[in-house]
């Protein structure tokens, strides 16, 4: 799967915003490092980005700016995780995840506390949103889910992308970090995407939390 990308001149004339503005969230982390893409060109070197992510970041940031400092913006979208703990009661009463992400999460991993701190909750919002695709059964999600907490730790502080694949009925998961070009054979179908800091900023805004 290939990044469309879009220069640096193509985004500030499509967005509207200038130069400055770009480069003050480049430096308070809103719009992080990896996406400032450098390309060689024949005027030299240009700077390019991930074109969907871009815009959808750019379009959050202008939506939220006229309420929020650029600080909690930058806090509602860093990837680091914020610190709290939630019930299972709490987190069915603020309608954060469903019964079923719950009863089946714990099932998976044989959990036996009674909360959950921030990582718990964001592989529960995750497996809601697979549960709710209906693209993908139990067991595969059993499977997405595993992946995630057996190598989250080696993607903090990275931008990444989960990927659920089928090959001849045969599931699989993987897990890389951004930004990549990923081809598939013709042989592969491909069920399910997500980028795990868009999945961070969610949830960050149902719990209506900054770090």
């Amino acid at each position: 799967m290939e990044t469309e990308l879009i220069s640096k001149k193509e985004l500030l004339d499509l967005t509207g915003i200038s130069y400055g503005q770009l480069y003050r969230w480049k430096r308070k982390n809103i719009i992080p490092e990896e996406w400032f893409i450098k390309k060689s060109s024949f005027t030299g070197q240009e700077t390019f980005f991930p074109k969907d992510k871009i815009l959808e970041r750019i379009g959050k940031i202008k939506n939220m700016k006229d309420n929020l400092s650029l600080n909690d913006i930058a806090d509602i979208v860093s990837f680091s995780p914020v610190n709290l703990i939630f019930s299972k009661e709490e987190l069915l009463k603020r309608n954060i995840v469903s019964s079923t992400a719950i009863d089946n999460y714990i099932s998976f991993q044989n959990y036996t506390k009674d909360y959950f701190g921030f990582d718990g909750i964001l592989y529960l919002h995750i497996l809601d949103k697979i549960l709710k695709s209906g693209e993908i059964n139990i067991d595969e999600s059993k499977l997405i889910i595993q992946s995630l907490e057996e190598n989250l730790v080696k993607f903090k502080e990275k931008d990444c992308e989960v990927f659920f694949i089928r090959k001849f009925g045969i599931a699989s998961c993987f897990i890389t970090s951004y930004p990549n070009e990923i081809y598939f054979d013709k042989d592969i179908k491909f069920i399910y995407h997500t980028n795990l800091r868009s999945c961070i900023e969610e949830l960050k805004i149902i719990l209506n939390i900054k770090d």
